[in-house]
C-alpha cells in the first residue's frame, strides 16, 4: 500500500492508522524530508500533526525500524536509514 507523502489519516478505511502512518513516513523519507542519518520528526511533533495516539505513532515507527528505513535511540530519536556501526553493534 504506497501512500502520498501529503496523505491524511484515514479513520474510517481499512487499514489501520498505524499502518497508513508508516507508508506516509515512508514516501516522506523517499520524498527526502529528512535525509539519511537525520532524524526524522519527533513523536510528539506526529501526534500533533497527524491528530493520532503516541502509541500509534510508536507503532507506526516500528513498522518503519523492523523494514530498515530507520533506526531509533532512546531518549533522542528515530533516523532515516541503517545506524552507525558502532551503534548497530550494540
Amino acid at each position: 500500500m504506497a501512500m502520498d507523502a501529503d496523505a491524511e489519516i484515514d479513520h474510517e478505511g481499512p487499514v489501520t492508522p498505524y499502518r497508513q502512518l508508516a507508508e506516509i513516513l515512508r514516501a516522506r523519507i523517499r520524498r527526502g524530508d529528512w535525509a539519511p542519518g537525520r532524524p526524522i520528526a519527533s513523536e510528539t511533533r506526529l501526534v500533533q500533526e497527524y491528530g493520532l495516539a503516541r502509541s500509534t505513532v510508536r507503532r507506526a515507527i516500528a513498522v518503519l525500524v523492523e523494514d530498515g528505513e530507520v533506526w531509533t535511540v532512546q531518549g533522542r530519536g528515530t533516523y532515516v536509514g541503517q545506524p552507525p556501526e558502532e551503534l548497530a553493534a550494540e
